[in-house]
């Protein structure tokens, strides 16, 4: 199972609980904000019934190289099954422009979940990621704000800074 399926479906024979390795790095208030944020959308997601299809799983514009053949995705460690919206979610809103008939509530809540997924991975014992705390708390201040969901480009273009 993908890292990107497993924070988002988890096992459907099990409950699929927040890993310790955040809950030893962040917060009692964050663990239960991210535990519950992202249960809560797994179930709202899996709800609705999507059509599954085979997903990047993290397809933003940083894990894209431009060759002479066009596009070539790299960074398949997040390759899943899911709704199209959850590769959505990851891509700049210019992307989502080309998908008339995606489903916006769908979309809306696969956004919420990236936050939540990045805002967990931000917490992870051993993150390298670049400022990965400032992010992690970014995250996590969108994730009580509320909607309206952003684009993760325009989260990390406010940040100054990419995955």
């Amino acid at each position: 199972m993908c890292r990107a399926r497993a924070s988002w479906s988890g096992s459907r024979r099990r409950k699929k609980s927040l890993p310790a390795w955040i809950s030893r790095r962040s917060s009692p208030t964050q663990t239960v904000l991210l535990s519950g944020r992202l249960g809560n959308l797994r179930r709202a997601i899996e709800d609705r019934g999507a059509v599954e299809q085979l997903l990047h799983g993290e397809p933003h514009p940083g894990n894209v190289l431009s060759t002479k053949k066009g596009p070539l995705f790299i960074d398949l460690e997040t390759c899943c099954r899911g709704p199209v919206e959850f590769d959505l979610a990851h891509a700049p809103e210019e992307v989502c422009k080309h998908y008339p008939n995606v489903d916006q509530g769908l979309l809306d809540d696969c956004r919420q979940l990236v936050l939540a997924m990045l805002a967990a991975w931000r917490w992870e014992l051993g993150d390298q990621f670049p400022n990965g705390k400032r992010f992690g708390e970014e995250f996590l201040r969108l994730l009580r704000e509320g909607p309206p969901w952003p684009a993760f480009d325009a989260v990390t273009r406010r940040l100054g800074g990419g995955r």
